[in-house]
Formats: structure tokens, sequence, C-alpha cells
């Protein structure tokens, strides 16, 4: 297959060049020539031209729409960029009408990802586009998941990154309150990996309560919950910790309890955004266990 592409930096160069060994002729352009992928071009255009299939890997929402202006043939087009939702909606309404479309498909992996092919793709866009071309996809990542329309896969990448960049600074409070107060960093790492949420991922556990909207009967109490995260922010504040981020939660618990929800789950104080945000995110019980297995 004839495929354009647009952006070899960190990223792009790898997965540029597992699409040559798989077999495809390849038009690239980046701002700095780049020898030994494809043919290279002298123009965005030019990349693109003549291509079934156009890939993009750039830096951010400009450099996209600047590429987009430029871009007057290709049957469809995969954006790899981590982009903006409003960006990525405005480019597919003004490709529609040249004929291309225009899917987002943010990845996440880093460059070693990129060059072994162990790669999450999500993307967003036309569901039968995404189906043609999923072989493709696989040939540089092999996680590609279709997500919804156009923008819910770069949804879903801010998501992804907005919860690990959370839990990263959630557990700096939590690593320098362990250490602080007298455990050796490893074994710290050790106890928190072998307490029972260890035995899951965090994530593993959402459909348990939270995805299910189920809180009755509880695996573990708010009032417990309150009980332990009040002593936890009373140890910090004994050893000069600060602990933003566990005032959060500790306030989250407190607000539960004068719900009235001391005996009930203590994910339940997490409805408490989804009332603040006026959503609700439960999922019926058979469409959840669907997804699970």
């Amino acid at each position: 297959m004839r495929i354009g592409f647009i952006g070899l930096g960190a990223m792009g160069r790898p997965i540029a060049a597992n699409l040559q060994r798989a077999g495809h002729a390849l038009q690239v352009y980046d701002l700095r020539r780049i020898d030994g992928i494809g043919t290279w071009k002298e123009s965005v255009t030019e990349a693109a031209q003549d291509c079934e299939l156009l890939f993009t890997s750039l830096p951010g929402p400009a450099e996209v729409e600047a590429v987009a202006a430029q871009v007057r043939s290709a049957q469809a087009w995969f954006d790899l960029s981590t982009n903006s939702p409003q960006v990525v909606r405005r480019i597919h309404a003004s490709l529609v009408k040249r004929n291309v479309q225009f899917l987002d498909a943010p990845v996440s992996g880093g460059p070693r990802g990129a060059q072994t092919g162990k790669l999450a793709i999500w993307v967003g866009g036309d569901a039968e586009v995404f189906k043609k071309y999923e072989p493709v996809l696989k040939q540089i990542g092999d996680q590609p998941y279709y997500v919804g329309a156009v923008g819910a896969g770069t949804v879903a990448k801010l998501a992804h990154n907005a919860a690990s960049f959370t839990v990263q600074a959630a557990l700096a409070e939590i690593f320098t309150l362990g250490v602080k107060a007298g455990v050796e960093p490893l074994a710290l790492f050790k106890a928190l990996r072998q307490g029972a949420t260890g035995r899951k991922r965090t994530f593993d556990r959402l459909p348990e309560h939270f995805l299910s909207g189920t809180y009755d009967p509880p695996a573990f109490t708010v009032r417990l919950a309150h009980k332990d995260m009040a002593l936890a922010m009373e140890l910090a504040a004994e050893q000069g910790v600060p602990m933003k981020i566990g005032q959060v939660a500790l306030d989250e618990l407190a607000a539960a309890l004068q719900r009235g929800w001391s005996e009930r789950d203590c994910r339940v104080a997490m409805t408490l955004q989804e009332e603040r945000a006026k959503v609700s995110v439960a999922v019926p019980r058979e469409r959840l266990q669907d997804a699970l297995d």
C-alpha cells in the first residue's frame, strides 16, 4: 500500500520504519530531512499525494492543523498525535469536503513501544474506516482500539494521561510520607504492592463498584476509609509532609459521611464528582460483564 507519513520524530520515525518493514511504500516528510525511510518528499502536499493512507505524528494541535491545510488527497488519514478534541473535530469537518476520512488515533507506549510495535492506539472516527485499516494499525501497534466517533480517541488519550499524572502526584505524597516516617523505600513499595488492592491493578477494581454503580454491600466502608485516611493525614502533619491530594481524598470521604453513607462502600464517595460534573458513569451489569470478558 502507498502510505504518506509526516513527522519523523522520536515516535514517528520508528512507526514509519515498522510500516516500511511490513512492505508498504512510504512517502515521507519532516521539517528535517531524514534518509533511510521511504521516499523523501519536499512538502506535506507531495507526501500525501496519491496515497491511500496518510499518517501524521506531530508535536501538537497547531502542527496538525498546519498539515491539514495542505492535504489535498488521501482516502484516510490517521493522526497519531496527542491533539485537542476540538481541533480534531474541526479538521474532520473540513476534510469531509475533500473526501478525506480523518481519524484521531493517538498512541501510548513511548519511543520504545514505537520501536517494538507495543503501542496502544485509541481511535476515533468512522468505524468502517477503522475496520478497513485495522490490519495496518496492527503493524505499528499491538493494541488498536476503536473508542467511538471522531474525537473520542483523543479524549481517551487525554483521560489516560491525566489519570497517570494524577496517580504519580498522589504516589509522590505517599512515598514521601512513608519514607519520612521511617520506612525504607523498597520495603514501602513492596508493602503497597502486596496489599489487598495490590493483588489487582487499580483500574481493574473500578467495575466492582464505581462502574457498576453498586456500593452495597460494602467491601470497605466509608467509615473505615475515613478513619484510615484521617490517621494518615495526622501522620503527615506530624512528619511535616504536605499532602494536598491526600487532603482532597479526606474531604471527599468526609462529605460522604455527611451524606449518611458511613456503612456503604468507600467508592461511593466517587459519586460526589459525578454530581458536580452532572454526568453518570454507571454501566449496566450486562454491558460491563461483556466488556470484562
